[in-house]
């Protein structure tokens, strides 16, 4: 399935109407095509493809123009992929009137992945879920089984 992209800021939910689903309802929404995607995936082009309680997976491979100085993916790649799937993973977890935000997370790469590297899968999974405190850990893992990066996040949980 082709993901649908939010072109403009009317096309993303507002708050009001994320507090009448679920977590787990709205990000799964976004992997059917029932929401449209955020721009940065599709900036960044990487895609969701998993969503279970607790569990979020995205796919892609670095676009040219995420690319370092050096010519591979800029760290910034890795964290925005790992952010993604460790709080979207944790946003499956909440109930209808409830958000987050991430608080902090770390991450960190022991490889590098290029344009023409096979999708890399980066899967997210909830430690704890609590009434104001979330954790989630992160790992991209190549079609080979290699491990390109790993991620830790920490999320406020909050009333929407």
């Amino acid at each position: 399935m082709t993901p649908r992209y939010a072109e403009k800021p009317g096309d993303l939910l507002t708050p009001a109407q994320l507090s009448q689903m679920s977590g787990f309802d709205f990000i799964d929404g976004i992997r059917t095509g029932q929401f449209p995607a955020p721009p940065i995936a599709k900036t960044l082009g990487y895609t969701l493809t998993e969503v279970g309680e607790g569990r979020v997976v995205f796919e892609g491979s670095p676009p040219f123009a995420a690319y370092n100085p050096l010519g591979g993916a800029h760290g910034g790649w890795f964290g925005t992929l790992l952010d993604s799937c460790m709080a979207c993973a944790v946003q499956t977890t909440l109930a209808k009137g409830t958000g987050y935000t991430t608080i902090e997370y770390k991450i960190t790469i022991l490889r590098p992945a290029f344009e023409d590297t096979p999708p890399l899968r980066a899967i997210g999974t909830v430690v704890s879920s609590g009434r104001r405190v979330a954790t989630a850990t992160g790992e991209m893992v190549g079609q080979d089984g290699k491990v390109y990066a790993t991620g830790t996040t920490t999320c406020l949980v909050f009333p929407l």
